[in-house]
């Protein structure tokens, strides 16, 4: 399930990169293409460590596995702001073309990962547990 989830995620950005590229530079020139290439990084680092974060814990407690993913959406939130705020009063990218790009990679992973668990075969009993 997780890995399905890793998989698509990568081809979206994949092509998302690519579209992204192409529209910004059509659209804005070269900063369009720095503002699609900043934005599929940080969708990059946005929407795939949640993903690998869950592929590393599988087989830990679930209080473990909780731990470990609020840590790293903690992370990857600190890593989003810190780039935001050091390109902010930088004139190489396009805002524009940065944030609909973002956009369209966050809300494009969120629904593959959303896919990937609801098509997810979870069990919701215990094999071989005993009823009282």
């Amino acid at each position: 399930m997780f890995r399905r989830a890793l998989r698509d995620t990568l081809v979206l950005l994949a092509v998302l990169a690519v579209l992204g590229v192409g529209v910004g530079a059509l659209v804005a020139g070269m900063p369009g293409v720095w503002g699609a290439l900043i934005a599929v990084g940080l969708a990059l680092v946005f929407s795939g460590t949640t993903v690998v974060a869950m592929l590393r814990t599988l087989d830990a407690s679930p209080n473990t596995m909780a731990a470990v993913v609020m840590g790293t959406w903690l992370a990857k939130v600190l890593v989003v702001i810190v780039v935001l705020a050091l390109v902010r009063d930088m004139d190489f990218y396009s805002r524009g073309v940065l944030a609909g790009v973002l956009a369209l990679g966050v809300i494009g992973s969120a629904v593959l990962d959303f896919r990937a668990v609801n098509g997810g075969r979870v069990p919701y009993v215990e094999p071989g547990a005993t009823t009282r």
